[in-house]
């Protein structure tokens, strides 16, 4: 069914993407019909719905693309002011923090890639570098996840000192270390090879033993442990 020129609430009651939801779940609706619901309201020419795919069209319908805009960007699309890209940046973010967010048992590490997955979701869509911390106990569960540092586009400060302080402080006695390469290459320059092995030598002082460190990209990884480097 055509919808030119008709406004949502000229729909039938089926095809309205919050009537949808009430009576199919939330599992039901498209991208666009969820991205409908959130801004609200269209433009004199095109109805929510039809914003909604306009914006997806513009990422090549891709949500982790959608994921890296900034306010500035959304502000660009014709029918988007301030409110509606208000509201698109914090349901993403919402989503991002619910990847991490931590449950009531603690996650248990067994490989590079259960470190990649707590990762993922916090550095994988960034435009600058992040250093941050994975502590683990001794049966090699979750402690926190800390942010050491944050830098520009090709690398970060990373203080060794305040490492092992969050470490000690929290009585851990392992830990994986993490960064991303917004680049998307993942080889290891040999400033992160430096790093690790100053914190490894570090570590290995109080205890502490240095499991991995994790490289993240936008959606794969490189772990120095699983190549042998560590």
């Amino acid at each position: 069914m055509k919808y030119a020129n008709l406004t949502i609430k000229n729909w039938s009651v089926e095809d309205r993407p919050r009537e949808k939801l009430l009576k199919n779940g939330i599992a039901s609706l498209s991208d666009a019909e969820i991205i409908a619901i959130l801004i609200g309201s269209g433009t004199r020419n095109q109805s929510a719905l039809e914003l909604s795919r306009e914006i997806l069209h513009g990422v090549n319908n891709n949500l982790r693309a959608l994921g890296k805009l900034d306010i500035q960007a959304l502000l660009h699309i014709k029918g988007i002011g301030q409110a509606k890209a208000v509201t698109i940046l914090a349901a993403l973010e919402l989503g991002r923090r619910r990847a991490y967010a931590p449950g009531v048992d603690r996650t248990n590490i067994s490989s590079s890639r259960d470190a990649f997955k707590i990762f993922q979701p916090l550095l994988g869509d960034l435009p600058h570098e992040e250093f941050w911390v994975l502590l683990l106990n001794r049966s090699n569960r979750v402690i926190d996840k800390i942010c050491i540092s944050k830098g520009g586009l090709t690398g970060t400060v990373i203080d060794t000192r305040l490492i092992l302080k969050q470490a000690l402080d929290r009585l851990t006695s392992g830990i994986i270390l993490c960064h991303n390469h917004p680049s998307g290459n993942l080889d290891p320059s040999e400033a992160d090879k430096k790093i690790t092995e100053k914190i490894g030598k570090a570590s290995r002082y109080m205890d502490i033993s240095l499991i991995d460190h994790i490289i993240i990209g936008e959606n794969s990884y490189f772990s120095f442990a699983d190549t042998g480097i560590l």
